[in-house]
């Protein structure tokens, strides 16, 4: 008697067994296609979705409000991104180190109020320009220097790596530029007359004059320059696709209508 019921309990239980296993799988078959569908719709967000390093020292282009990273380069990414059917995520480093992010495949594009130049157009492709700019000088309201061609002897002060900091070493060597990481720290430095001038793009020119009393800008240019998006030599193809959404943002006044926000015509 106790044979027949082991038995039948071994069977029940080898029922039993199969019944959760035939469940299990068909549990697993049900599931999977849900699953698969969300790795490839992950694949997909990731895919499309772009980082930006800047440099969020860079009024009104880039800078910090809150804990947002703001301005027209900001603004222009988002409009970029949302045209080419992806999105930015903005990563904020410091200027020097855009580039070196940009061709080790840590960031897809720099952005940062970056000039185009023959020195960094061997590492990186730039895109067609979005902007013209200028580099001025700050000094203080009773400082010497008229112009340009004033600052022979002076110690100028530069953000690192700017175009700045590149004219400046060029034309009046090393031994004449005091770098600092931001340009703001330039302009505190001048405002306590540790060095004698600042070089630096116009338009955070302005913000920082405007901030710290006792500057002044020089009439005269130091010089013109054009802003445009750093890619890496071997991305072409997104390259392409950011000089085709500019092409866009251009005709359809996009671009024009993000700067007017920021910069106001004199």
């Amino acid at each position: 008697m106790k044979k027949k019921i082991i038995a039948l309990l071994m069977t029940t239980v080898t029922c039993l067994s199969l019944a959760a296993c035939s469940g299990s799988s068909s549990g697993a078959d049900s599931e999977s296609a849900p699953a698969e569908e969300t790795t490839d719709e992950a694949a997909e967000s990731g895919s499309a979705k772009l980082i930006m390093a800047t440099n969020a020292e860079f009024p009104p282009y880039e800078y910090h409000d809150n804990d947002q990273i703001v301005g027209i380069d900001a603004e222009i990414a988002e409009a970029l991104a949302k045209e080419i059917g992806a999105e930015v995520e903005i990563e904020d480093i410091a200027f020097d180190s855009i580039i070196p992010e940009v061709t080790s495949g840590k960031a897809d594009f720099g952005m940062a109020g970056m000039t185009v130049t023959e020195d960094r157009k061997k590492s990186v492709n730039f895109t067609d320009t979005y902007a013209s700019a200028k580099q001025v000088i700050i000094v203080t309201e009773d400082s010497d220097i008229a112009s340009p061609d004033d600052l022979e002897g002076k110690v100028v002060g530069v953000q690192t790596g700017t175009t700045g900091d590149i004219y400046i070493s060029d034309e009046l060597g090393d031994d004449a530029v005091e770098r600092y990481a931001k340009g703001m720290e330039a302009v505190q430095a001048l405002s306590q007359n540790k060095i004698d001038a600042v070089v630096i793009d116009n338009e955070p020119a302005k913000v920082y004059v405007s901030e710290n009393e006792g500057l002044k800008i020089l009439d005269t240019a130091y010089a013109e320059e054009e802003y445009a998006i750093a890619v890496a030599l071997d991305n072409t193809e997104l390259l392409d696709k950011l000089n085709a959404a500019l092409k866009t943002l251009k005709d359809n006044g996009t671009i024009d209508e993000i700067v007017g926000k920021y910069i106001k015509t004199e």
